[in-house]
This record gives C-alpha cells, structure tokens and sequence, in this order.
C-alpha cells in the first residue's frame, strides 16, 4: 500500500515536471536572438560606347538616332568607347544662302532625329570610370571655311560662335559640369566647351546650345538654332559652292583646375 502510494505520488511529480518543462521551453524560445548576414554589389567602369540621348531629356536609358545633315546617308560618326567618351557631336549646316555683300549673320539648322523631331545642336559625353575624377572638354576648328575648287577659296573673316549653353543629365546628387559659350577661332586655338572639376561630372552630360525654332527664310520654314550662328563679312567674296571646315573635339581625364571643388 505504501509502495502504491510512493509510485503514485512520484507519476504525480513526473506529471508536473512534464508540464511545466514544455511552457519554459517555449518562453526561452520567444525570447528570439540576433544573427548578421551580408549583401554586396560591386561596380566597374563601363567601356562600352553610350549611345547619343535626348538633349532635352538626357536619359541613356532612352537612346536616340541623331541625322548628320553632312552626310549623304545622315549617319553620324560612331562615339568613342568609354569609360571616358564623346558620345556625339552634331554637325552644323548653315543652308543655302544668297550671296550679298553685306554683313550677314546664318544660323544652324536644328537637330534633327529619325522620327522627325529637332532638337537643339549638342555635345555628349560620358564617365562612365567610377572615380569621380573630373575632366574637360574642349572643341577646335580646323581652318576657316574653305573650298579649294573654286576662286575664292576662303570665307575670311567668318566667325562661328555656339552661346546659350547649357549642361543637363539624367542623374542625380552629382555636381554638373560647367559650359562655356564659344565664339570659334578658325587659326586653330582650343576652346573650352565642358569642364567638371574632381568630384563632379560622372554619368552622361549634354551641353547644348539654345532651342530649336521654326523660323520662315525665302517663304520656306525651316527649323533653326540661333545659338549657333555663322557671321560673314558684306566684304568676303563668295562665289556659288560649299564652304566647310571640322571640328575636332577633344575629352580628356584632366580636371578643370575650377576654384573650386566638393569636398
């Protein structure tokens, strides 16, 4: 009877102990813990080319077909590849024009795109390198107009002049570069175009010039830039042809010295 009693009373212990272990467990378990794992991404620079953008609305994601209005098939010259690169660079038709020998002032045709829109002449550039390291672009004619097939083979006096610059990209919390209006030196001096001091400049930035507008000449409309603009002297003789010249422009990795940069 005792020794029932004993067994009975210890299942009753073992019972309670049962019980209650669970409900500790459980309470020792809510309490949680902490435990730290890892996310990382890396970037490299990009020498891929960029293609040319909106100068309206800068986004490479978006790209768009510039037409070169001096060549017969209106295809550009390629972008240089990256990760520093000039992507494009518009070509300048000032059309055709009456001989006068008056002081005269033409302005570019606007750019224009496959699908028939203008926008305003533009430069592209693109760092792609990732360090922030600043740069500066520069632009030069090559000799004045000229024609060597014809008497008078040089337009003396002209003067090619891009104004009404401004620097646009799509990205954000970066400095822009700084532009600089150009009046072009035919004897073959460089002009600053677009300059980013360190710390300033990365992704891909336009400078263009001014707006497109539709401007009526000899009865016809015709879409035109007045910020870029050819000044011919009454004094030049002109005879019945094409005049040209290039420009050349030129991207390298050093920064504007500027009087400032970001810390």
């Amino acid at each position: 009877m005792k020794l029932s009693k004993l067994i009975t009373s210890s299942a009753l212990v073992l019972m309670t102990i049962g019980g209650t272990l669970p409900t500790v467990f459980a309470e020792s378990g809510e309490k949680g813990g902490v435990y730290e794992s890892n996310g990382i991404v890396e970037f490299v620079p990009n020498t891929d080319p960029t293609q040319p953008v909106d100068p309206e609305n800068p986004d490479p994601t978006d790209p768009v077909n510039p037409i070169d209005p001096t060549d017969p098939e209106g295809k550009p010259n390629p972008g240089t590849n990256g990760p520093l690169s000039i992507d494009y660079a518009s070509s300048l038709t000032f059309g055709k024009n009456k001989i006068t020998n008056r002081d005269e002032t033409y302005y570019a045709d606007a750019q224009k795109l496959d699908d028939g829109s203008f926008k305003p002449n533009y430069v592209q550039v693109s760092d792609n390198r990732g360090n922030n390291g600043g740069w500066t672009l520069t632009v030069k004619q090559e000799g004045q107009f000229t024609n060597q097939d014809t008497q008078h083979k040089e337009l003396t006096g002209s003067i090619l002049k891009l104004v009404d610059s401004v620097a646009a990209s799509n990205v954000t919390d970066v400095k822009a570069p700084v532009t600089t209006d150009i009046t072009l030196d035919p004897s073959g001096a460089v002009s600053p175009v677009m300059s980013a001091v360190a710390k300033t400049g990365a992704g891909t930035w336009v400078t263009r010039f001014g707006t497109a507008e539709e401007m009526t000449i000899d009865g016809q409309k015709i879409q035109k830039n007045k910020a870029v603009s050819l000044e011919v002297p009454g004094s030049t003789p002109k005879d019945a042809v094409k005049y040209s010249t290039k420009l050349t422009w030129t991207l390298t990795d050093v920064p504007d010295d500027g009087n400032e940069s970001e810390d």
